[in-house]
């Protein structure tokens, strides 16, 4: 499980005090895969950061009672001067795992041919996401965190073939999943909420959840 108890969170941006979470109490089970919609601007990567342990709260505590991802799309456990080869080994005896597996894993699905051996400094936006996701999915975890979806690219080959294997660990584990657009929470979401002011709004089903956020971002 996942359970934030009463956490707060806001930061100060020069001329006003942004409030991302006021005394917001909630809990995700393992086998409950759950959906937060949330306007631009109003905390989605800070939410997530949180609850991967990237960001602390100002008040309250957060309990993880499994082993809960690094957000798809974070690079800040890897080293920009190295290979996607050594990262991916560095990072697999970190996590105790088989290190010829997640480079095996990684090398497969990123699908990067020779510039898996090159500096991650060196690749585009896209080719670091599609190694982003690939490592998140070499490594066993028993809830994953995704802000905003699928990775940041273009190759429809990649994204098939990623999809179609989160969708498979769906059936073995739990994906928390934070979008400003219901759409992309629909194929893998079973409850959801809506992120507005502060609050946390807690619905049992997606629908629910989208009278909310459309009726306060579009009203």
């Amino acid at each position: 499980m996942l359970e934030f108890d009463n956490v707060s969170k806001s930061f100060w941006t020069g001329t006003q005090r942004k409030v991302i979470l006021d005394q917001v109490s909630f809990r995700v089970d393992l086998g409950r895969s759950m959906g937060i919609l949330a306007p631009n601007g109003t905390g989605k990567t800070t939410l997530i950061n949180m609850m991967a342990g990237l960001e602390k709260p100002d008040e309250g505590v957060i309990r993880r009672g499994c082993n809960v991802s690094f957000p798809l799309g974070f690079m800040g456990g890897v080293v920009g001067r190295v290979s996607a080869k050594e990262n991916s080994r560095y990072i697999a005896k970190l996590y105790g795992l088989d290190p010829d597996y997640v480079e095996s894993y990684c090398r497969w699905l990123c699908g990067l041919g020779e510039y898996f051996d090159q500096p991650l400094g060196t690749y585009s936006a896209g080719m670091r996401a599609r190694f982003s996701f690939s490592l998140m999915l070499a490594l066993d975890f028993d809830m994953y965190l995704i802000d905003e979806g699928m990775p940041g690219t273009t190759d429809a080959e990649f994204n098939k073939k990623a999809g179609s294997i989160l969708e498979e660990r769906l059936k073995t584990t739990t994906i928390i999943i934070v979008s400003h657009q219901a759409a992309t929470l629909e194929k893998f979401a079973r409850s959801a909420a809506v992120l507005l002011n502060g609050q946390l709004h807690m619905f049992d089903t997606l629908e629910e959840a989208k009278q909310l956020y459309d009726y306060e971002t579009q009203g």
